[in-house]
């Protein structure tokens, strides 16, 4: 049995904690900053978490 690989696109995006879960930065939070307000701006500098929803697919292209 080969061994799996890494889906690299996602491993710069995502990262596993130690509960399993899935962090990530925020989107929306790169360009076009003079619309969005201060404080929309200060909440997406912080790490999010990826929905349950997603976690399993995470897991697929995550193995390790």
């Amino acid at each position: 049995m080969p061994k799996m690989k890494t889906h690299k696109g996602a491993a710069r995006r995502f990262r596993k904690t130690a509960k399993g879960k899935f962090k990530m930065n925020r989107p929306y939070a790169q360009h076009i900053k003079t619309k969005k307000s201060p404080k929309r701006l200060r909440r997406l500098r912080k790490a999010g978490m990826a929905s349950k929803a997603d976690s399993g697919r995470l897991k697929r292209l995550l193995p390790y």
